[in-house]
């Protein structure tokens, strides 16, 4: 199998590369759901509060493999974040006997279990693995890619990804496409930020926007299929830093991945 070292650029929304178009055809494509799920809360599972700040959206319906993996207390979640204090949808997950493991950078102690089924891990998720050869980096020897923590952990699937790593999301989803890692996903629920590039992408505003496209036409192309959409309005309304086409700095996603049944 060949490594790729980068994802398949679209082709541009326009003649001539344009902000205006790639806006519009991104913003369109993140508020557009392409697969109807008709049950998407927790409501429906026991020890489930709905005090949760955001719609954390999974796909509950009986064709996929999601809801019956935790009839069965088969399910995983892996929840990647920066100092989130909410952690409502964790636990509900946890008490309706899903294996969790959230990792935080922030944590007090290097893993601590809560309860039958959490665990927290002070490790923080990135799209690279840190070099041991670099000085720079063993100030993040608590920072590892996806893929190496599925190895560490010995896990082969993860039912269900969430991510709220304020900005760094391009990136692992990134390194989870071109790595396969994500064909072991079989939910993904994703916060996207979008009023500035995100760590390490560069370009202009036009590049920076079809590269955002792309990434997710990739998740399109593996099988994923995006069912819930939610634009934050409690954030502010910034599209790469500019107040323009109407549209949140912050937006929850959510897919499916069909080929899990």
């Amino acid at each position: 199998q060949t490594v790729r070292w980068h994802i398949e650029l679209q082709p541009w929304a326009s003649p001539t590369p344009s902000l205006n178009y790639e806006a519009s055809r991104f913003l369109k494509y993140i508020s557009t759901s392409q697969i109807s799920c008709e049950h998407t809360n927790l409501n429906s599972l026991k020890g489930y509060s709905e005090t949760a700040k955001k719609p954390w959206s999974i796909c509950l319906d009986e064709r996929f493999s999601l809801i019956h993996r935790i009839r069965s207390k088969q399910c995983r979640l892996y929840s990647l974040g920066l100092g989130n204090d909410d952690n409502q949808f964790e636990l509900s997950m946890a008490n309706s006997g899903c294996e969790v493991h959230r990792f935080d950078p922030g944590i007090k102690a290097a893993h601590i279990q809560e309860g039958r089924h959490l665990w927290h891990h002070r490790l923080s998720i990135d799209w690279r693995d840190p070099n041991p050869a670099i000085a720079a980096h063993k100030l993040h020897s608590n920072t590892k890619k996806l893929g190496t923590v599925l190895n560490d952990f010995g896990h082969q699937k993860i039912d269900v990804l969430k991510a709220d790593v304020e900005s760094a999301e391009w990136k692992i989803l990134e390194n989870l496409i071109l790595e396969d890692v994500v064909e072991q996903i079989g939910q993904l629920v994703f916060e996207v930020h979008i009023h500035w590039p995100g760590f390490e992408v560069s370009g202009n505003d036009s590049t920076v926007v079809r590269y955002w496209y792309s990434l997710l036409r990739e998740l399109e192309l593996k099988d994923f299929r995006l069912f819930h959409t939610y634009k934050d309005l409690s954030k502010p309304q910034m599209f790469l830093k500019k107040e323009a086409f109407n549209a949140s700095s912050c937006y929850t996603l959510s897919w499916v991945n069909t080929r899990w049944k």
